[in-house]
């Protein structure tokens, strides 16, 4: 059939599976958004309040479903207003496909009214991009854009399409939904050199990262830790993967992570790592990590295999057929000293646990945790209250935890929550501060317009607490410019978004409030007054490694 460029896109989109897209219209995408107009029965378009808003909700919607999220911006600074939510895609490997519009061909290069070359400010940032020159070739590059954003390690890719090419005819034939490229088989030598060194170790530690979600080898990892009577800890983007009460899992490691997970891999001999980058914020001192320990690396990309830490075994290719393998291969066995070990860590990180009273972060978590069901949808912005959710929150499900990890977006969480809502159709809660909620508070309109069932936790302790704690520590107790006495009094924020709003400022006010919103439809924002002095403990100083963690706030 012969259809325009911008009926083209929309097509493609359908048949490629999309059922939901987030952005904002302009000049240079009205073609598109007429067509989004026509298809409108068969495509569902979430407008936000701002294009930062849509990249959010793209990705918070892809890491929620597992799906390829989409967002359309016009040129110029609606293209722009895309980088840092690319930008947080790419770092944290989540498969987007942004589709801007630009000025027709002939006036690219004349600095013509919100032209911007998208391409190249998105190319260090993005896996591939691409600038339509010939309607001809657009449905098949926007199906390759597909076919890159969800193979091998996911990421965001770009298609810039000028308006030219949007008005321009083309015959259009639907395809079929485009695969994958084929993973690269894992090397049969390096596993059994990886089978080998495992039967040798009787202290192992399996380190689990976004590739166990992304590649559904949960079930696997588990296997592994029984066969070979190991315990796991994970990364940030290793959240959900693995069920928080599974009696083998010690939670999250590094800068933040779990006296007994970060300890347990430090005193390990042997550490398979299995979809993740050994990132410095569950390393620390890369010189020091695990000094003791002999590393498997298991990933999909090639880059990453010796990037940050020397692996003794480096796999590379499909996670699940080489973790498949590995299972098979290695012996079982029992290793009663070692678990006796992570046993008294265990015990060791109870007795650091909070045990303040009030409203305090533990324990407004630990409310959390009694009312929501297994289906919800955790996310955050990027702060104290992150690491506090990471670290209390209890997860049953992979994809239930939204969090941005690489790029550390503050006003990542609410546009991602929309997202995580609106693809996975179930109950969301967002945990944020005031520092991050204020950079992307917009959105409000956007909840409460798409009548998603959300519930934001708002701990307002009137700083930017991350900042703070490091200035405590680091700094001299120099408070710069973190202390934000602002006067917004976010309950009547919320309730002139039309959501509603609750102050809470004692933890019965917090139980009694999260519960009734949690149980209606609708978006409720509770104002959670902490106290500003609040850490998040443990700690990893930066540059140093486990013999520096601070576990107490006495040892400030």
């Amino acid at each position: 059939m012969r259809l325009t460029g911008a009926q083209i896109v929309i097509e493609t989109l359908i048949e490629q599976g999309v059922t939901d897209v987030f952005g904002y219209p302009g000049g240079q995408v009205l073609n598109l958004y007429d067509a989004i107009y026509e298809a409108g029965d068969r495509l569902h378009h979430v407008l936000t309040a701002h294009e930062q808003g849509a990249a959010h909700a793209a990705d918070g919607y892809a890491r929620a479903t597992g799906k390829v999220g989409v967002v359309i911006a016009t040129s110029g600074p609606g293209a722009t207003n895309l980088v840092t939510g690319i930008a947080t895609a790419m770092l944290d490997s989540v498969s987007m496909v942004a589709i801007t519009g630009n000025v027709p061909q002939s006036l690219i290069g004349r600095d013509s009214f919100q032209e911007i070359d998208i391409t190249g400010i998105t190319l260090p940032i993005t896996k591939h991009n691409f600038f339509v020159h010939d309607v001809n070739k657009l449905a098949d590059q926007l199906r390759l854009a597909f076919k890159i954003a969800k193979s091998g390690r996911p990421g965001p890719v770009l298609i810039d399409i000028p308006k030219d090419i949007q008005t321009a005819y083309a015959e259009y034939e639907p395809q079929p939904v485009i695969e994958p490229f084929p993973t690269k088989k894992p090397s049969h030598e390096r596993i059994h050199e990886a089978v080998e060194l495992i039967n040798k170790k009787s202290k192992p530690y399996i380190h689990v990262g976004g590739g166990v979600i992304g590649s559904k080898t949960y079930d696997l990892v588990k296997e592994l830790a029984e066969k070979i009577d190991g315990v796991i800890g994970c990364s940030l983007m290793g959240l959900s993967a693995i069920p928080t009460d599974y009696e083998r899992f010690l939670g999250m490691q590094g800068m933040h992570g779990h006296y007994a997970s970060s300890v347990a891999s430090n005193d390990a001999d042997v550490i398979i790592a299995v979809g993740t980058r050994f990132s410095d914020r569950a390393t620390g001192d890369k010189s020091r990590f695990a000094r003791g320990a002999e590393i498997i690396h298991i990933d999909v990309d090639f880059a990453e295999i010796n990037k940050n830490i020397p692996a003794t075994v480096g796999i590379c290719g499909d996670i699940y057929e080489a973790l498949h393998e590995i299972v098979e291969g290695v012996l079982p066995k029992k290793n009663p000293e070692w678990m006796a070990h992570v046993e008294k860590l265990r015990e060791l990180e109870k007795s650091f646990m909070v045990k303040d009273v009030g409203l305090t972060p533990h324990a407004l978590m630990e409310t959390i945790n009694s009312v929501i069901d297994a289906d919800t949808v955790i996310a955050t912005d990027v702060g104290q209250h992150q690491m506090w959710a990471c670290q209390y929150l209890n997860f049953k499900k992979p994809r239930k935890m939204v969090s941005s990890g690489g790029l550390g977006t503050m006003g990542f969480g609410l546009g991602a929550a929309i997202g995580a809502c609106v693809g996975s159709g179930n109950k969301t809660v967002l945990i944020t501060g005031d520092g991050s909620f204020g950079m992307n508070l917009n959105e409000m309109c956007t909840a409460v317009s798409c009548g998603v069932p959300l519930t934001i936790v708002l701990m307002n302790n009137g700083t930017l607490g991350m900042v703070r704690q490091w200035q405590t520590l680091f700094y001299n107790h120099h408070y710069s410019n973190t202390t934000l006495e602002r006067k917004t009094d976010f309950v009547l924020l919320a309730e002139a978004f039309g959501a509603r709003g609750v102050l809470c400022d004692t933890l019965e006010k917090f139980r009694d409030a999260f519960t009734e919103a949690y149980n209606s439809d609708g978006v409720t924002l509770l104002d959670c007054r902490i106290d500003m002095d609040e850490f998040v403990l443990p700690m990893l100083p930066p540059g140093g490694s486990i013999d520096d963690i601070i576990v107490e706030k006495k040892e400030v």
